[in-house]
């Protein structure tokens, strides 16, 4: 009896001794969120309470959606302030901000959630060229000063079509509307070339098309994990996408 005790004993003290790196990688970490088009910081308000429980920080960035370069700047100030590493993570149009964004030391993987991944030089709106177009984009309309949103009709049927009709009103109302000429700004750097990687790709996505989200992917050579979402897993599927970024935390 004394002889399995004690073997169960060195048993869990190794196992603990495993599991001890992980945890304190996560307790250094903090997780940057930055937004899509369309929306605003509260877009991620289904994962983060999955993040705190892992006992990870957590900053939702607010993108003014004017430029590319004001969002940038909006991630930066936030990577900037946190003392720790970051796991920057973007959605959609967030992609393209966390390529840009993230090139400073203190950021240790990037997290792409159905989001653009471009190369230096390319525009958003450059990316979907070679491939069909999503059904939610023709639906766009732009303001008199240039702000595209989508109306709610299209958040219901392409942008979030697998979440309750509360919800999708929810995301309506509260949609941020991004300047059209943000789409058309190049990123300068591609900071996914110099992080590890992970993409999520939504297969049920209409507005980014999932073959090009399965590209990016493999260009990014990320750690891939594909879902049967829409385009907002992280409020359809919160769970699956909190878990991608807790393994990025761990690492």
């Amino acid at each position: 009896m004394l002889k399995f005790a004690s073997s169960a004993l060195i048993a869990s003290t190794l196992f603990a001794g495993a599991a001890l790196p992980a945890q304190a990688a996560a307790n250094d970490t903090t997780v940057v969120l930055v937004h899509g088009a369309f929306a605003d910081g509260s877009s991620w308000e289904k994962v983060i309470p999955l993040l705190h429980a892992k006992g990870l920080k957590v900053v939702a960035v607010q993108n003014p959606l004017t430029s590319l370069a004001d969002d940038v700047a909006a991630a930066q100030r936030v990577i900037d302030a946190q003392t720790g590493k970051v796991v920057l993570v973007g959605h959609s149009w967030g992609g393209s901000v966390i390529t840009q964004a993230g090139t400073s030391d203190k950021v240790k993987a990037l997290v792409y959630v159905a989001a653009f991944a471009p190369s230096e030089g390319q525009t958003a709106a450059d990316l979907g060229k070679n491939y069909p177009t999503p059904p939610g984009v023709p639906t766009l309309q732009a303001d008199a000063a240039g702000f595209l949103t989508l109306p709610e009709k299209s958040v219901a049927e392409n942008f979030a079509q697998d979440v309750s009709p509360a919800q999708a009103r929810l995301i309506y109302a509260t949609q941020g509307p991004i300047h059209s000429k943000a789409f058309g700004e190049p990123v300068s750097i591609a900071s996914w070339k110099s992080k590890p990687n992970y993409y999520i790709v939504a297969a049920k996505d209409r507005m980014i098309d999932p073959g090009l989200q399965r590209d990016f992917a493999a260009k990014l050579k990320a750690t891939t994990t594909t879902l049967q979402a829409s385009h907002v897993p992280m409020l359809s599927q919160p769970r699956q996408v909190a878990d991608v970024i807790i393994a990025a935390a761990q690492r």
